[in-house]
């Protein structure tokens, strides 16, 4: 009997919520060890002591496929309890994973002990262990392009443009626990520098060949001057980077922008990083916040890196700063309000 897609897309993945369980406990106990988990202690600590300082901005770095492995509510409240003002992702996990989720589809469990060529023959895309419906992301894909549709033609920074996906959510969502949406609410940006490495990028290309002498479109460059914005703005930050690439290099260049526009912005005061990359390559992903320093992006008082994978590593950090309870006392920073009245540039 040949199998059906139905066989493979039935049990889908269901999110960790950090809030369920305490891990204060466990993390005290890790401070006492050693390799990973006392690594794993320190960051944790890190990070805590971002969200106690009023100063201080929090910047959340997002690379790797985290919502399809179910990290979307660890994500969604550490932003609903005000311990993220920004976030600098990956488009996957922003367009491919949470948009997603919200137009109500879902990702399923699966095994990399598969057939591929009987999943492509079914139109399912795997991720490793999960699955995702090729038919409903295209779908996701065709409502990019109606969002670009109805906007005005002209450049959008990859931070305006979710923010019109998210004004689109609440009004069409039919899941509502979504960090687009979310951030939408809350005025948090959300930056995608490699914006059409993701489903936004078929919908654009429906987009402008449909309209191809006005259109709109995505640009990056003024990513960069907004984030940089927020960074001269706030002085002191701290990045909470689950992964690397993109996003992460991105968040830590805003520095040196700054610095090249003749405006003072200190180093990065804070950051941890969650990777399971290796920085005997040279490559980003896995280069030490102590080279970061190097470059005069990161300071090195309070930084660290912990080398694990982000679906043990992320829930035990989101439960510990949850449970601490130092976001009560902190207040909302808004940044899309910033930016929305900004339009000039950074040089003093």
């Amino acid at each position: 009997m040949k199998t059906k897609k139905s066989d493979y897309l039935k049990t889908p993945v269901v999110h960790i919520d950090p809030t369920s369980f305490n891990t204060v406990p466990l993390i005290e106990s890790m401070k006492q060890t050693a390799f990973q988990a006392r690594n794993l202690a320190r960051a944790a600590e890190i990070y805590d002591k971002m969200i106690q300082d009023k100063e201080c901005a929090i910047i959340l770095c997002l690379a790797g496929s985290l919502v399809s492995a179910g990290l979307k509510k660890t994500i969604y409240e550490l932003i609903a309890n005000n311990m993220v003002d920004a976030i600098v992702s990956t488009g996957a996990i922003m367009v491919d994973q949470d948009f997603f989720e919200a137009l109500g589809f879902r990702h399923y469990i699966g095994t990399q002990f598969v057939d591929d060529n009987e999943l492509r023959e079914l139109m399912i895309d795997r991720i490793y262990d999960t699955y995702i419906n090729e038919e409903e992301l295209r779908i996701c894909d065709s409502t990019v392009t109606e969002i670009a549709d109805s906007l005005e033609p002209r450049p959008y920074s990859s931070r305006e443009f979710i923010h019109e996906m998210g004004r689109w959510l609440s009004t069409h969502a039919k899941e509502r626990e979504s960090i687009v949406l979310l951030c939408y609410e809350k005025g948090i940006p959300i930056f995608v520098p490699a914006f059409s490495d993701c489903s936004a990028g078929f919908g654009f290309v429906l987009h402008q060949t449909k309209n191809p002498e006005s259109h709109v479109s995505i640009d990056s460059a003024k990513d960069f001057l907004e984030l940089t914005q927020i960074k001269v703005a706030t002085k002191e930050s701290g990045l909470v980077m689950i992964g690397g690439g993109v996003p992460k290099n991105f968040a830590q260049d805003v520095v040196v922008a700054a610095d090249l526009l003749g405006v003072e912005a200190p180093m990065h005061k804070y950051a941890i990083q969650l990777t399971v990359a290796d920085e005997r390559d040279g490559a980003l992903s896995g280069s030490t916040l102590k080279e970061a320093s190097s470059w005069g992006k990161v300071e090195t008082t309070y930084e660290q890196m912990v080398f694990g994978e982000a679906t043990i590593t992320l829930p035990i950090l989101a439960s510990y700063v949850y449970h601490q309870r130092h976001w009560e006392k902190r207040q909302e920073k808004s940044f899309n309000q910033l930016l929305s009245k900004s339009k000039t540039a950074v040089r003093a």
